[in-house]
């Protein structure tokens, strides 16, 4: 099983399907994984196999890391599209993720000031108000809600602590669409269970949630490359167009990466 583990605390910059040319920032150690869900689809791997023996990186470290890596790709004339929040796991996780976000901001604007600054997180930490206030100042403010069934949400995404749906989307619709959802399609069957929510049981139920939320734009994408769970299958173009034009069809901004 490959998995990505990715250096801590700056890395690449990569090309995103989603994103452009991102530089990725990974608020956990680079030797393992730390985040709230244990999905399994995850490139990391799951969280058992990939603990780290490292600390968090401290606020310091990331701006000093982050200051050099930009002052690098200023002199090289490469310019990134976005600063990404991602990596080795849940970003919102480190207890110093507001104060990094406003460093992050500050250096954006005296290197790169075009680009962007995004975080990818899993929602499970927006109902904390410093990582919601923060999240209120990044571009791309980008929550994963990968379906709004409790019993897929249980089997696929497998949270460490209690979840609660329905708080997760009274946060996000908080925002007041100063958020993008981004969403997993994917098929497979896991330990005899479908782990299908392509079809209208999850997709329809799921339209309606993200039509509450008024997200300025969802993006959706499926497996792209090997997953720690065995037998697990990318959705279709086909079926990943549908679901785009469903979005469409309710006003929506939505993009798809097959």
């Amino acid at each position: 099983m490959a998995t990505i583990i990715f250096p801590s605390p700056i890395f690449g910059p990569v090309r995103s399907r989603r994103l452009g040319i991102s530089l990725g920032i990974n608020l956990l150690p680079g030797d393992g994984k730390v985040c709230t869900f244990d999905c399994i689809y995850c490139e990391c791997g799951f969280n058992a196999t990939h603990r780290s023996r490292t600390p968090l990186p401290t606020r310091e470290e990331v701006r000093q890391a982050l200051e050099a890596q930009l002052v690098a790709m200023q002199r090289e004339g490469t310019a990134p599209d976005v600063l990404t929040f991602a990596g080795n796991g849940e970003p919102t996780i480190h207890p110093r993720f507001s104060e990094i976000i406003d460093d992050t901001i500050a250096l954006r604007d005296k290197y790169f000031p075009k680009a962007k600054v995004s975080v990818l997180s899993n929602a499970t930490l927006i109902g904390r108000p410093a990582v919601f206030e923060a999240l209120k100042k990044v571009d791309n403010n980008i929550l994963k809600l990968d379906t709004v069934n409790e019993d897929y949400i249980a089997r696929v995404d497998r949270p460490n602590d209690a979840y609660k749906l329905q708080d997760i989307i009274e946060c996000m619709k908080a925002f007041n669409g100063a958020l993008v959802v981004q969403t997993m399609f994917m098929k497979g069957i896991v330990d005899g269970v479908s782990v299908d929510n392509t079809g209208d049981e999850y997709v329809l139920p799921w339209l309606e949630t993200v039509k509450a939320i008024a997200p300025r734009e969802v993006m959706i994408y499926t497996i792209d490359r090997e997953t720690p769970q065995q037998g697990l299958q990318k959705a279709t173009r086909e079926e990943l167009d549908h679901i785009v034009s469903l979005l469409a069809d309710a006003g929506i901004k939505a993009t798809a990466s097959y």
